[in-house]
């Protein structure tokens, strides 16, 4: 469970920092994804899941 929740915590930092460096870029990329279909959205999501199991995978198998 504490590797679930440093996990957590790693992702918050990962977003925090992104809005706190650029965050005109952030608005720019939000507004892009409002024009995305939903289902390029999910498809994306799906990559990313897929692509976070398998670097799980990587470094704890």
């Amino acid at each position: 469970m504490s590797d679930f929740v440093a996990a957590l915590g790693l992702v918050l930092v990962i977003e925090g920092l992104l809005y706190a460096v650029a965050p005109e870029g952030m608005k720019q990329m939000m507004q892009q994804v409002m024009d995305m279909p939903g289902s390029a959205l999910r498809a994306g999501g799906l990559v990313a899941m897929l692509a976070g199991v398998f670097i799980v995978w990587l470094v704890r198998g």
